[in-house]
Formats: structure tokens, C-alpha cells, sequence
């Protein structure tokens, strides 16, 4: 028996009174989000509710509480941000307010909105109501990304790793926009942490997936006017290439950024966004999704942190099986981060099982390795 019993949801108030002119009269089980009961067309004082939640709603004073059995009330709580969210974000919603080529206005946005209201309500909010908030938005990423990912099969989705602080000039940056242009052009779906440097290389690069690698690099052009995230025409530069390039192609990528960097702008190149407040939920889910595989290109705190996170999800294969760890970049990852030596120690000593490493700066190696994988029915 399925221990998980099934809510049914009415988001509307035109849903609920249709409901109701059919004589229906008894709900359980059921979520309503943001339905003003007070506009009721049907007595409401014949209606019983058992086991129901209700998200940001208005209650009428004829809904008493002999009506509401085992219920969950949330009222409507001040913060800006929606907290019942039913999709996820992308660049319009995240950025909604901001006018391109009118800076300005990026501070007015809704993710600075909801940045601003994080910092000055702090990190780690003191008022139980806000960490509620936070929580209840999350909870409802969560859940969209759950959607979202049914369109695919697991091992399908690929994560790039990297440097927050990966100029756009620098050829790495551009390696990382070929290779993930290449992977989402062979039906993978390109995943990171949603942020500037080589988080944005991986959805620019999915971005312009499609085109030839002359637009890529015509695009690119127009981004190395402002190669980091703290210039000031960083976002604006991205606008006017989705402008110019638009998604035509149905490509799709997620990126999963989080307010806790928020002094870090994500990327609007990812055509869908899901953007936490705890970053600790945000990593785990970054690096669980990523079943197909992990390209590390170089990077330094954060991507260790998730390397040696990724080794042990697959040293006790947390999921099932282990997935591809590779790493982009030979000199950087032998010589001036010589991790993946470690790696390698550490499996021969036995510290670490069933590690799927790589090393390489071939695109081409890259893609069989994950596609040998994929089409490997060992690990189905």
C-alpha cells in the first residue's frame, strides 16, 4: 500500500464554486491555494472539510472550526516572494522589473527584491514567520523541480561545475560553452549552479545550442564587454543576447543559483531557474539530479566542496549507482589543484569505492564517457 496519500489541489475560486454546483459539499484531502472564500457562490455553512490545507487563503466567518477537521491553515504572510510557488523560475519571472539598458531598474527587480528582504531579515532568520516563508518556498521549488523532471530520464541530466569567478574572456569559458552546447545537442539536459562564471558558460552554451559555432562565438563577443559579474552591463549583455539569439530551438536547462550568494548574479541563460534560500538543499539537489554525470572544470572552495560531496554520495551509492566524476582540465586538476591524483590515491587505498573518475580536455572524450554510461544497463 502506497503510505503517501494524494491531496488534490483547487487554485481557484471558480474551480471550488463549480465544485460546489455540482453538490459537492464534503472535501477531504484537498489544498487550496489563494482562494478568497468569502466570494463563495454556495453556502459555505453545509460544507464540511476534513483533513484539507489551505495556503494563503481568506477564510468566511461561516467556515467554523466544527467544519475544519485535522486542517492546516497558513494564513498570508508578508515577505516578496511567492511562497506557494507551481513552477519554477526563469529569466522573465526572476528578473521581472528589470528594463534592459536601464540599470537602474536591476535593483528594483524581483530577485533583488527578494535578496535585499533576505539580508536585512538575515541569513538565518530570527522571526519564525520568515524561516517559515523561506521554508514553504523552497518546499514548493522542490516540488516544481520534481515536475520539471519527469520530462527526462534520469540519466540524462548532466551538471557542470566550476569558478563563480570564470571570466567570459577566458578560453575556459568558451570550452565550457562548446562542450555544453555539444551535450544539450545530443539530448542531455545541462544543469549548474546557476550562477556567473562557469555556471553561465553551461547555460550560454545550452542556450545557443542549435547554432552554428560562429553565432556562439558572435554572441560570446558581445559578453566579453563585461567578461565578470561585477561590471555593470554583466545582466544587461545576456538580455540583448537572448534578444538576438532567441530559444527557437526548444533546448531547455536548470539551473539551481540560491540567495545565500545572491551578491553573485544568476544567469539568465537558463531557460528554467530554481533558486533556493538554503543553500545546503540547493547543493544536495545539484548534485543528487545530476545522475548522468559531473563535469568538473576548474574551480576552487565550492568545487571541492562538491567533488568530495559527489565522491561520497557514490562511494556508498546513496542512489542506486555510481555516476561519471569528470574532470576538464588536465594541467589545472594534476598540477595546480592536484586533487585528482588524491582521487585517485585514495581509491587505490581503499578510502574511496566505486569512483567513476576521469580526467581529459577532449569534448569529444567527455561525450562517449556519458553516453557509454547512459547506454550502460548495469546501472538502470
Amino acid at each position: 500500500m502506497n503510505k503517501y496519500i494524494h491531496y488534490t489541489k483547487i487554485l481557484t475560486l471558480e474551480e471550488f464554486n463549480r465544485k460546489m454546483k455540482e453538490g459537492f459539499h464534503h472535501f477531504e484531502r484537498y489544498v487550496f491555494k489563494n482562494i478568497d472564500f468569502t466570494k463563495a457562490n454556495e453556502d459555505l455553512a453545509i460544507t464540511s472539510f476534513t483533513d484539507c490545507v489551505f495556503l494563503e487563503c481568506v477564510m468566511d466567518d461561516k467556515m467554523p472550526s466544527q467544519f475544519v477537521n485535522n486542517c492546516l491553515v497558513l494564513p498570508v504572510m508578508n515577505v516578496p516572494f511567492d511562497l506557494y510557488r507551481k513552477e519554477l523560475y526563469n529569466a522573465e519571472s526572476l528578473y521581472d522589473g528589470y528594463i534592459c539598458g536601464n540599470s537602474p531598474t536591476l535593483s528594483d527587480c524581483y530577485d533583488q527584491k527578494v535578496y535585499s528582504h533576505f539580508i536585512y531579515t538575515g541569513k538565518h532568520a530570527s522571526d519564525p514567520t520568515i524561516s517559515l516563508a523561506r521554508t514553504l518556498h523552497d518546499y514548493s521549488i522542490s516540488n516544481a523541480v520534481n515536475e520539471f523532471m519527469k520530462n527526462y530520464d534520469e540519466k540524462q541530466v548532466v551538471a557542470i561545475m566550476g569558478g563563480h569567478g570564470l571570466s567570459r574572456s577566458d578560453d575556459m569559458f568558451r570550452n565550457i560553452a562548446i562542450l555544453s552546447k555539444i551535450l544539450t545537442e545530443n539530448n542531455y539536459l545541462m544543469i549548474s549552479g546557476g550562477g556567473p562564471g562557469a555556471m553561465e558558460a553551461t547555460h550560454f552554451g545550452a542556450w545557443m545550442a542549435g547554432r552554428t559555432e560562429k553565432e556562439l562565438d558572435n554572441a560570446l563577443d558581445i559578453l566579453r564587454t563585461a567578461p565578470t559579474f561585477t561590471d555593470d552591463k554583466w545582466i544587461e549583455t545576456a538580455f540583448y543576447i537572448m534578444q538576438d539569439y532567441p530559444q527557437t530551438y526548444n533546448f531547455k536547462s536548470l539551473s539551481i543559483p540560491t540567495w545565500l550568494y545572491g551578491h553573485e548574479p544568476s544567469t539568465p541563460f537558463a531557460t528554467h531557474i530554481a533558486k533556493y534560500f538554503e543553500n545546503s538543499i540547493r547543493e544536495d539537489a545539484l548534485l543528487t539530479l545530476a545522475y548522468g554525470g559531473i563535469i568538473y572544470s576548474p574551480g576552487s572552495a565550492g568545487t571541492l566542496q562538491e567533488i568530495f560531496q559527489e565522491a561520497v554520495q557514490d562511494h556508498y551509492l546513496s542512489f542506486g549507482y555510481a555516476s561519471p566524476m569528470i574532470f576538464l582540465g588536465k594541467h589545472f586538476w594534476t598540477e595546480e589543484m592536484p586533487i585528482y591524483p588524491l582521487l585517485e590515491k585514495l581509491v587505490q587505498l581503499g578510502k574511496y569505492k566505486n569512483l567513476l573518475l576521469s580526467i581529459t580536455d577532449n569534448y569529444d572524450e567527455i561525450l562517449d564517457t556519458i553516453t557509454n554510461f547512459r547506454n550502460d544497463t548495469n546501472t538502470k
